[in-house]
């Protein structure tokens, strides 16, 4: 299979990876949120995904850390609902 070498493609496919771990893992996401410790608690899937996405996109598109804004685009941004010590 061909490397992703665009930059479109591999926004999408780190969002695709990120709305995953979000999708499978909403209590862990809650608990991290409200004991501010999100990324400890999901590291083990947070990794799992970063391995996949850097198996898939260019070396030089890995390097723009697509996979770790979409993660806290996903896994934090929309929710702020969620009492935390972060905010």
């Amino acid at each position: 299979m061909a490397l992703i070498d665009t930059e479109e493609a591999a926004r999408r496919l780190a969002r695709a990876i990120a709305s995953d771990l979000s999708l499978y893992n909403e209590e862990k996401i809650v608990r991290g949120i409200e004991s501010d410790s999100l990324f400890e608690e999901l590291s083990d899937e947070i990794e799992e995904g970063r391995a996949l996405y850097k198996s898939r996109v260019a070396p030089d598109l890995y390097a723009h850390n697509f996979y770790d804004r979409a993660l806290v685009d996903i896994l934090v941004r929309g929710r702020g609902h969620i009492k935390s010590l972060m905010w």
